[in-house]
């Protein structure tokens, strides 16, 4: 019997991503052909590309916005190479299926899959769908949820929820290798700044801000977004990295409180890891909204504190914190009450009923 294949895709930001890195191993570990669809140069291409026993293949993308921009009248024709490019990579490594994470990068080859008969599952981890996703649900077999409420603004027929899919490694985390990795200490409680892998600048200058006030009593872990680090910002006790993938695990394990975006993926893995978080999610401006939604989600179960970016201040930052810290044992214990159930195994074997 010949061994059988799997294409993953989804990219643009680690959100899109991670959920696939957590699938991945298992497909591997089982001996299929795993391969990996994204853009040419992403973030996707960064985090699969060093996987070893997967082949990433780079297409064409395009943005698709709901504003006005130069780039859409590009972007449909980028787009149009993409369906081509995935469906020659498609015919070429003949797979049984095709699992998206969504991001631009996914619709061309859920596109692609529906044209040489490849069925394809869709996660969406956010509150409500994102537009790639919205739009690949008409060629997809199936859309599986991680917020139950989501599914109210899904077809009845594909939609099932699951559940969020966490990375089994983020549990192994090893504290003395962080303490050694960021020479930080154990004398004082540690705050780990995440802004998404992309960063963000309001959430970074706050941080920075408020620094003077937070060292007092804590010590700072910034993940900082690619080219945002600050050369001039250079305090003991406080620590700051563009991006960190492999040691991730590790820091969680020696971080008292978490501010943080709001991405879905991000949070579910906090909250498995009872990691009380300080949640500032990306404001309607610069998003459709999904993180609002997301936060408030978590507020509402007693999971997080929330400050809206426009509400964002050095003074509002340190008192959130502050309370969050003091008050960490009561999120810790509704956080108890959500047990991250064995929602991996079980997208794993619709995974498999699904195949061609």
């Amino acid at each position: 019997m010949s061994q059988k294949s799997i294409v993953f895709t989804g990219g643009g930001t680690a959100g899109h991503v991670v959920v696939n890195l957590a699938l991945i191993p298992e497909f591997l570990k089982e001996g299929y052909d795993v391969h990996y669809i994204g853009s040419y140069n992403g973030i996707e291409k960064d985090l699969i590309s060093h996987l070893d026993g997967v082949t990433y293949h780079g297409i064409a993308t395009g943005k698709l916005r709901r504003y006005l921009s130069k780039e859409n009248i590009k972007d449909p024709f980028r787009v149009l190479k993409g369906i081509f490019q995935a469906r020659k990579i498609l015919k070429q490594v003949k797979p049984s299926i095709v699992f998206s994470k969504g991001g631009f990068v996914s619709v061309p080859v859920v596109m692609a899959s529906k044209m040489t008969g490849v069925p394809s599952i869709i996660h969406e981890s956010d509150y409500t769908p994102g537009l790639a996703n919205k739009i690949a649900t008409k060629f997809s077999s199936y859309i599986l949820t991680t917020f139950p409420e989501t599914t109210k603004h899904l077809p009845e027929e594909k939609v099932k929820h699951m559940g969020a899919i966490i990375r089994e490694e983020l549990f192994e985390g090893d504290a003395k290798k962080a303490y050694q990795f960021t020479g930080l200490t154990e004398d004082k409680p540690i705050i780990l700044v995440m802004g998404g892998s992309a960063g963000a600048q309001k959430i970074n200058e706050s941080v920075r801000l408020a620094l003077p006030t937070l060292l007092k009593d804590f010590q700072v872990i910034h993940l900082c977004g690619k080219g945002k680090i600050d050369p001039s910002v250079q305090q003991a006790g406080y620590v700051q990295y563009e991006y960190i993938s492999e040691e991730l695990k590790d820091l969680f394990a020696i971080t008292d409180v978490v501010i943080s975006r709001a991405g879905s993926n991000a949070i579910f893995e906090f909250l498995a890891l009872r990691i009380p978080m300080l949640l500032i999610p990306l404001s309607k401006q610069s998003s459709r909204g999904d993180q609002i939604l997301n936060a408030n989600s978590f507020k509402k179960q007693n999971y997080a504190e929330v400050i809206e970016e426009e509400e964002l201040t050095r003074e509002h930052l340190v008192q959130k914190t502050e309370d969050l810290y003091q008050n960490r044992d009561t999120y810790k214990y509704k956080m108890m009450q959500y047990q991250p159930q064995e929602v991996k195994q079980d997208v794993v074997e619709l995974i498999k009923q699904t195949m061609k």
